[in-house]
């Protein structure tokens, strides 16, 4: 029994002391407001306990479990009903977190500390884990003589630049959870034609970039009308068509299924080509006004204004009509210019001929008189 006592004794010293194996960081990134595995791996045995900390928030308990179950009593507040273990895998050495619902205070270095009841059961596994919230879209739009590009909901701070130097210095904003919104103008002159202003907004995990094309202006039919969109050299991921800005006509966020549009333009939107162009129909005046496209593929949107003035079908019909007197008359003009030209061609060349004739009978006429009276030379030299 002594020796026992002494036994046990020694056993408790000896798991007292016992080294923890600790390995190199794992660096994870994360996306914001989506889920996160958290590896975290073990020898798998009896009697497991799990500890996943937080060490950069003072060393908060983001997830226990022992006794094969959970332990949350002591869970920190912010990680409530947002951490998982995969249960069926812990017996096979998987001790991996779930995360969901990832927001920037989650950034930090954890620690996943596991124990089984082995000599050698104790280790220790840390993460650390970075935060992103990318890029997701690029907003450039004009009103009146001011261009602006912007962008929302970003982690870390992103960049804004602009495809051409401009003199501009972007402003950034922090919102409630720590993300960061940017944006910057340009004052514009009305005198610049066919320019094109393009701004890129990065971080360290993507970039997007948005160009705007300088609006133009057509005439339309108001019994139909296809209005032309500025196609991207990429395939596209998505479109949409507004009109005045806010009111949306039709989108397809998708490739793999069809655009769909809204109530209020079903009676109007006939059909939608490959590149992006709509073609319109029934028009009333009230749908006057500008139409922008708008094409997304994977890192770029371009977006293209057009201002719609419609005209009845008569007027146009009348239009076409005086357009097309117009080029009769233009026809009959260059018609009659060529038969001018002709006539005067012709008359300069009969007056060259003319000339040529008269030419050759002054240097004819001496040898003509010599010819009629040949002795009368010789007689007078007699």
């Amino acid at each position: 029994m002594k020796m026992t006592g002494i036994k046990c004794v020694v056993f408790v010293v000896v798991l007292t002391f016992l080294p923890s194996l600790a390995s190199e960081d794992v660096e994870v990134s994360c996306v914001f407001m989506e889920s996160c595995i958290l590896p975290c791996s073990f020898q798998g045995g009896s009697d497991t306990v799990i500890h996943w900390i937080q060490e950069t928030a003072g060393n908060t308990l983001v997830h226990s479990y022992y006794h094969n179950q959970d332990q949350l009593a002591k869970q920190g507040q912010r990680f409530k009903k947002r951490t998982s273990l995969f249960k069926d895998q812990i017996s096979r050495g998987n001790a991996t977190l779930q995360l969901t619902g990832v927001e920037v205070e989650d950034q930090g270095r954890y620690k996943c500390y596991t124990s089984i009841n082995t000599l050698n059961g104790n280790k220790e596994s840390f993460i650390n884990l970075i935060v992103d919230a990318p890029v997701c879209k690029v907003d450039i739009e004009q009103v009146d003589y001011r261009v602006t590009c912007s962008s929302e909901g970003i982690y870390p701070e992103p960049e804004l630049t602009w495809s051409t130097p401009f003199n501009t210095t972007p402003t950034v904003q922090k919102t409630e959870h720590q993300l960061y919104n940017i944006s910057s103008s340009l004052n514009v002159s009305d005198s610049v034609t066919d320019l094109v202003y393009s701004c890129t907004v990065s971080t360290r995990r993507n970039w997007r970039r948005a160009t705007l094309f300088k609006p133009t202006s057509i005439s339309g039919s108001d019994t139909e009308t296809t209005i032309p969109c500025t196609s991207a050299n990429t395939p596209l991921t998505g479109f949409i068509w507004r009109f005045n800005h806010s009111q949306i006509i039709l989108n397809q966020t998708r490739t793999d299924i069809p655009y769909t549009v809204s109530k209020e333009w079903r009676q109007q939107v006939k059909s939608v080509s490959e590149s992006g162009s709509i073609t319109l129909q029934d028009l009333s005046s009230d749908r006057e006004g500008i139409y922008t496209c708008e094409l997304s593929n994977e890192q770029e949107t371009i977006i293209t204004n057009t201002v719609l003035r419609i005209e009845k079908s008569q007027v146009m019909k009348s239009r076409t009509q005086q357009q097309q007197q117009r080029r009769r008359q233009q026809q009959q003009q260059q018609q009659q210019q060529q038969q001018q030209q002709q006539q005067q061609q012709q008359q300069q060349q009969q007056q060259q001929e003319k000339q040529e004739v008269e030419r050759e009978g002054e240097e004819a006429g001496p040898l003509m008189e010599h010819d009629r009276h040949p002795n009368t030379r010789m007689n007078g030299t007699q």
